[in-house]
């Protein structure tokens, strides 16, 4: 997936310009951007703004939501699983966008029901690692 922002020597590199001008462009409100710490970034589009370039076509957004259900898990298992896929959610996606998680588990089946909700990779991620989790789980007997 594309960047979206671009560093000040990227865009150096890109216009064929010095770094102290692209910083110059900055200070004197030609080029948009934000500083983050001791550094610039520069959007794509604000950067197409200041070449005359048409913005870059943006990806429209989609959402994906999934249900895991697990069963046979103990409350223990169950409360390790999903202390670990929330602690998961948490990580920055590469969209951009939350990942948002539910769990669920319901004592007298044994079943832990995990809802997902984001962006499609980071869904399709984060139910791999559940995955990888539960067969860590069915590895010490149980299933």
């Amino acid at each position: 997936m594309d960047q979206d922002w671009l560093s000040v020597e990227q865009v150096a590199e890109r216009l064929g310009l010095h770094v102290r001008t692209v910083r110059g462009y900055i200070r004197d409100g030609r080029l948009k951007a934000v500083r983050i710490g001791k550094q610039y970034r520069i959007a794509r589009a604000d950067l197409a703004a200041l070449t005359g370039a048409p913005p870059p076509a943006a990806r429209p957004p989609a959402e994906v939501s999934a249900v895991l259900e697990a069963d046979g898990l103990t409350a223990a298992d169950a409360d390790r699983l999903g202390t670990a896929l929330l602690a998961y959610a948490q990580w920055p996606q590469d969209d951009g966008r939350p990942l948002r998680l539910q769990t669920l588990y319901d004592r007298d089946r044994g079943r832990l029901r995990v809802l997902v909700f984001g962006g499609a990779a980071a869904t399709a991620a984060v139910l791999r690692t559940a995955d990888d989790l539960l067969g860590g789980l069915a590895g010490t007997g149980r299933d």
